[in-house]
């Protein structure tokens, strides 16, 4: 049995809860964090769940800080929180742009911030984000959304080189489309013919937060599915 505990922020919706059942049956102790107490109350039992909004910079410290009161000290965090919007560079708003920083980038600084005293402390630490792809290759039509995600790969790569040391590795899944039903609402069904299944990109993150995974850190793994180039 493996005992590490582990928080999955953003476990309401797909890919999060996907995460949270992917580690619970690993074996992991799991922590389940949303701002939507019906998506947490739908997880497997045995899978602890706190109701949090994960985007708050005044919420981070006080979460983790009762998690490890609660249950213990984080071994994991799992960051799936995300923001999209469409749109061109010509079309985005300060109110866009500031939401779409402060949901993709700011709350996996703020939640990487809290977890990591927990994580020196024991000497040891996995930490898992979650970009896209078009915040790895510029893709017309997505700017501000690509512009967040970005810089949230920018943040886990700088995090790699600050963390590596301390025993805390850092690394990011860029997906390109998941298959969750709110991307199905949203997206034609010629774009999701070759979506990518929130189980699959489960496990893929089961397997970072494995020992098997121990070598790698500061990587961001396109999880592109078979869309091509």
């Amino acid at each position: 049995m493996d005992t590490r505990i582990a928080i999955v922020v953003g476990a309401g919706g797909g890919l999060g809860a996907a995460t949270a059942h992917a580690l619970h049956t690993a074996g992991l102790t799991v922590v389940a964090v949303d701002r939507n107490e019906t998506g947490l109350q739908a997880l497997p039992p045995g899978i602890h769940f706190e109701v949090a909004d994960g985007t708050d910079p005044n919420a981070a410290g006080p979460l983790v800080k009762r998690i490890a009161a609660e249950v213990g000290p984080p071994d994991i965090l799992i960051n799936t929180i995300g923001a999209f919007e469409l749109g061109d560079s010509l079309s985005v708003t300060p109110e866009k742009l500031n939401e779409l920083m402060e949901v993709n980038l700011g709350a996996a600084l703020w939640l990487t911030q809290a977890v990591v005293p927990y994580m020196e402390q024991k000497g040891s630490g996995v930490v898992v984000h979650i970009t896209a792809r078009p915040g790895l290759e510029p893709t017309a039509g997505y700017a501000a959304y690509g512009v967040a995600k970005a810089a949230l790969v920018h943040l886990v790569r700088t995090l790699d080189l600050e963390l590596r040391p301390r025993g805390i590795r850092v690394n990011a899944i860029a997906p390109q489309i998941i298959a969750t039903q709110k991307n199905k609402a949203l997206f034609p069904p010629e774009m999701l013919a070759t979506a990518v299944e929130p189980e699959a990109i489960a496990d893929v993150i089961a397997f970072l937060v494995s020992d098997g995974a121990g070598p790698i850190s500061g990587a961001v793994l396109p999880t592109y599915g078979g869309l091509g180039q």
